[in-house]
């Protein structure tokens, strides 16, 4: 394999309870640095492929292999390891509401445990600033609008700062003008080097924003 693919499926399928097939013997890989779109219907099984890349879900057979490593053949363990160079901007957003702005960033490096109070200060400050949500630090989710709540998921998905960036479905609920906000924030941190997939039903709004759209219809990719 080589050094510059980041992210490697190779006929990785999942079978869920009941057998579901959401992903059905999809080989891809995605370059160090990429920019990539899965695109498709609701169920098409982009989900399922995020999930894949950050080690929450595992294939039920075929690998994927991610930094070098096959997931497929790790322990628990190793996965939530390796989570920590992955950022995820989750389609519910998973935002505490008992929190406010600048807790809710910092909860990953708490997770992490790794960065003492003054590191973290920084860069969740930093992480803020970088989605211009700086001037909301101590603001309550339920007084931003729809798009500083994504943005404030994208800040707390960057701040440990990951070497791969995945969001499912970041523009969906948002209209044209904000959506295509998100979508220039997601190019500058692949402008600064970092591997970035996201997943989007709407293919009208992905323009140029990616050398490549994976297109997916019911776990399969379509030309």
């Amino acid at each position: 394999m080589s050094d510059n693919k980041i992210i490697v499926f190779e006929q990785a399928s999942k079978v869920y309870p009941g057998n579901i097939a959401a992903l059905d013997g999809l080989s891809f890989d995605i370059e160090k640095g990429e920019l990539v779109f899965l695109a498709g219907h609701s169920g098409a099984g982009k989900s399922t492929i995020l999930k894949l890349i950050a080690g929450i879900e595992v294939a039920s057979s075929g690998n994927v292999i991610v930094a070098g490593t096959n997931l497929a053949r790790q322990s628990q363990n190793y996965r939530t390891f390796i989570r920590q160079h992955i950022g995820f901007v989750f389609q519910d957003h998973k935002i505490l509401f008992d929190r406010d702005v600048y807790a809710n960033v910092r909860l990953p490096l708490e997770i992490i445990n790794k960065y003492n109070n003054a590191e973290i200060h920084t860069r969740v400050l930093s992480a803020l600033e970088s989605v211009g949500l700086e001037h909301k630090v101590h603001a309550r989710p339920e007084q931003l609008s729809g798009g500083e709540q994504q943005r404030l998921c994208i800040a707390r998905a960057i701040v440990h700062q990951p070497k791969i960036l995945l969001a499912d479905e970041p523009t969906a609920n948002l209209d044209r003008a904000n959506a295509l906000r998100i979508l220039e924030l997601f190019k500058k941190f692949h402008r600064a080097g970092v591997t970035i997939v996201i997943s989007a039903h709407d293919e009208t709004i992905l323009g140029d924003y990616g050398k490549r759209i994976f297109h997916l219809s019911h776990g399969k990719f379509r030309g």
